[in-house]
């Protein structure tokens, strides 16, 4: 009776763990002290996170099965809302402090960290890419112009991509695609394109982006979708091939990076006892 109370149970919690994870493999749980995680970056088998506004100052370092082995705070930063990860192929990290709800900041900043794996102590440095966007008439803008929240960026060249999320009320599904040097400064960052996602407020609005490593394709997550992009060319990638996929959840999704060319590591946010996984997507 016990061995089959023992065996119940079992199955019981793993069925609660993999609940709504739909076509994604569930690798990891999040430590439970990083429930608002919102951007990843890889570096050989470890990852470095961050959480969004409200949270620490801080780069937490963990393995994939998701201990964490060691936390940086980051120094001259300051986590108004940061919202995604990126890096470069010489190994600095970018924080996308651009959150931006109300399209009322201006104070939009990435920041740009040395290398986390090769820094001692508990402290790593940061400067600042300064920027603002140039066709925001007015700030805070009207709920109908509310397109200048961003949760989403990639480094390529010497360039960073920002993917802007859809706020504005009615939501009418347009993206914009920005650019801004990798560099410090300030800058008016570059318009790319305009572009249309979908018209559901609830799953067409982007939350994080990622390139592969041998740039041939463009990821980009929603709240249950992820495009992938092919056969594109820089700057306007979104005239190259769109590949909508459904991921099966509707989970907060709110990372995704590439783990190789052809799979995926997501991760959302800790939400009513449900998520703060890391989880696998295979590509075809």
């Amino acid at each position: 009776m016990v061995k089959q109370l023992f065996s119940l149970l079992v199955f019981s919690i793993t069925v609660v763990n993999c609940q709504n994870s739909g076509n994604l493999e569930v690798v990891a749980d999040l430590p439970s002290n990083l429930k608002e995680t919102s951007g990843m970056a890889l570096y050989g088998d470890k990852l470095w996170l961050i959480e969004d506004s409200g949270n620490k100052d801080d780069i937490t370092q963990i393995n994939l099965d998701g201990k964490i082995n060691k936390e940086f705070e980051v120094k001259n930063a300051k986590n108004h809302d940061w919202e995604d990860l990126t890096k470069d192929t010489a190994g600095n990290l970018y924080i996308g402090d651009f959150g931006n709800n109300y399209s009322d900041r201006d104070d939009l900043v990435i920041y740009k960290l040395p290398n986390p794996e090769t820094e001692p102590g508990d402290k790593i440095d940061a400067e600042k890419i300064e920027f603002s966007y140039p066709n925001q008439k007015e700030i805070p803008a009207k709920k109908k112009d509310r397109h200048f929240d961003a949760e989403a960026f990639f480094h390529w060249g010497n360039s960073l991509y920002i993917i802007t999320k859809n706020r504005a009320r009615p939501y009418d599904g347009k993206t914009f695609v920005f650019k801004v040097p990798d560099s410090k400064g300030e800058y008016e960052a570059s318009l790319v394109t305009t572009w249309i996602t979908c018209k559901d407020a609830g799953t067409c609005s982007i939350t994080s982006a990622d390139i592969s490593a041998d740039g041939k394709k463009i990821a980009l997550l929603s709240y249950g979708f992820v495009w992938i992009i092919t056969d594109f060319s820089l700057d306007d990638f979104t005239k190259g091939t769109i590949t909508k996929l459904d991921l099966g959840t509707r989970s907060q999704l709110e990372s995704v990076i590439f783990y190789d060319n052809n799979t995926l590591l997501l991760s959302d946010e800790k939400s009513h006892g449900e998520g703060g996984n890391l989880y696998k997507y295979r590509l075809n």
